[in-house]
């Protein structure tokens, strides 16, 4: 949905939808590789689509024959080689040795000697290479910092940025921390967590490989919210990007299909934003999976309830406050004596009061003892409703009624 609003730094317009992606498609394989435009497994909002995409349009990735990419596979050794060979042209440094383990038939031979005599990657002691073996996160960052000869201007002030720095390992601290100045880490979902012994996906390596071949100015600047860019003052600053009022942010709500509440109860809660907000020209100022922090409060004079947003928080951990709100949501649902509370509760958020609400009027004591939104206690309020027979409660559906509303500009970062 394309808005007409215009926002202060030249940006023209912004799209509350996801990243549209063209063609997507599997790194290299030791089978026949298929090429595609579209995947069925890999949507346009998946955090790695843009990174998959471009590559595909370069022919460094290809698709499977059932038109998937898989980007959760694992990646072996020699699989990385053969990408690393599509993905860069460099002269050789060293001559080749023969590896125990890689025959001269083998699918990979060539792509494997490749990459040892080119810089990208080593064998173990006894001149074993092991193709097979899945390669971890961490070894996929050597080998490209390795390959293309980046070094580190100060490898453990870098590392520090890394929740789990120490369990990188000593060999690979440099080259990690030269990798990450360069900006070819990406890290979802958590941008501080680098998870260096994970075992590499083809969408890791999608990622790593696109980002390296940016830093060897070979491609263009995808904006991503999980690369990581650490602060440097040779480059000019992050742009400050106003979302302008009027701006929608879709949101969902995964811990249930509906929420009570009463008409006079306030109750916090937290929504996700489901997709991405991005301006026309597709940087992404508020990525899906950011969460709004906020709450549900009763709107007298209409009878009803509307979620009031106080902070945003990003993916990044960036806190914004924001004031933005749903419409006022009036559809009701009236609990009597005598209904199963089985029913009202399933799949359902409660709100301290409505839950006190449905205790009083069912006569069932156990919904007293529940924590509810915002863990409140809820015996208390139980009083409130004693000797009623029926009440009616304010029913939400969390996506599609708390979709909400920027009511002032809200100025963002662009990274």
């Amino acid at each position: 949905m394309l808005m007409d609003k215009k926002i202060y730094s030249g940006c023209a317009t912004f799209m509350a939808v996801g990243i549209t992606v063209g063609t997507i498609a599997p790194l290299i394989n030791p089978a026949p590789s298929f090429a595609q435009t579209r995947f069925n497994d890999v949507q346009s909002n998946y955090w790695a689509a843009e990174f998959i995409q471009e590559l595909s349009q370069r022919g460094i990735i290809a698709g499977f024959p059932d038109g998937s990419f898989r980007p959760q596979e694992a990646v072996t050794r020699a699989q990385f080689a053969a990408m690393v060979r599509k993905a860069f042209q460099k002269s050789p440094e060293r001559q080749s040795i023969s590896f125990v383990d890689v025959s001269s038939n083998y699918w990979g031979y060539g792509a494997i000697q490749e990459a040892y005599t080119t810089g990208f990657l080593t064998g173990y002691p006894g001149n074993v290479f092991r193709p097979n073996e899945n390669i971890p996160r961490q070894q996929v960052l050597v080998a490209l910092a390795n390959g293309l000869d980046y070094t580190a201007n100060n490898a453990e002030d870098t590392l520090q940025y890394y929740n789990d720095s120490s369990g990188i390992a000593s060999y690979a601290r440099a080259p990690i921390a030269a990798a990450t100045e360069k900006q070819i880490v990406v890290n979802y979902p958590n941008i501080k967590f680098l998870n260096p012994n994970r075992t590499a996906t083809r969408a890791d390596v999608a990622a790593f490989i696109y980002q390296a071949l940016v830093s060897n100015n070979q491609a263009s600047a995808i904006n991503s919210p999980y690369v990581v860019a650490l602060a440097d003052t040779t480059i000019s600053q992050p742009l400050s990007v106003i979302i302008p009022e009027g701006t929608s942010i879709p949101v969902k709500y995964d811990k249930a299909k509906k929420i009570l509440v009463t008409k006079d109860e306030t109750a916090p809660l937290t929504l996700t934003v489901s997709q991405n907000v991005i301006t026309d020209q597709g940087d992404v100022l508020i990525p899906a999976g950011s969460q709004v922090v906020g709450e549900l409060k009763p709107v007298k004079d209409k009878g009803g309830s509307q979620f009031v947003a106080e902070k945003l928080v990003l993916t990044t951990g960036q806190e914004y406050k924001i004031n933005a709100t749903s419409e006022v949501i009036t559809n009701t649902e009236t609990i009597k004596k005598g209904t199963s509370t089985r029913a009202i509760i399933r799949n359902t958020a409660l709100g301290a009061g409505a839950a006190a609400a449905v205790s009083a009027v069912t006569g069932d004591r156990a919904i007293a003892t529940e924590e509810v939104l915002g863990g409140a206690g809820i015996g208390a309020l139980v009083g409130l409703f004693f000797g009623r027979k029926k009440v009616d409660l304010i029913a939400i559906d969390p996506n599609t009624d708390l979709q909400m509303t920027i009511g002032q500009n809200l100025q963002i970062s662009l990274r």
